[in-house]
């Protein structure tokens, strides 16, 4: 199964659908400390929603994480 995230392609082993949070692990490298949120296929999910939101093969996850600035 293939998916992106934030436009980089992911290549998973098996077939079995994953969901949001294991497939944001595969992105994270390190436990994360600031918000951010998620929009599967450009509809944000929210965070209650990952475990039990699956993927299938070429969907698209973009991580937003919000900028400060002035």
């Amino acid at each position: 199964m293939n998916i992106h995230i934030n436009g980089q392609a992911y290549k998973l082993a098996h077939e079995n659908p994953v969901n949001v949070t294991a497939a944001l692990a595969l992105y994270f490298t390190e436990p994360q400390q600031s918000t951010f949120a998620v929009a599967l296929n450009s509809d944000f999910i929210g965070k209650d929603d990952y475990d039990q939101t699956m993927l299938k093969h070429g969907d698209s996850l973009d991580v937003l994480q919000p900028i400060q600035g002035g």
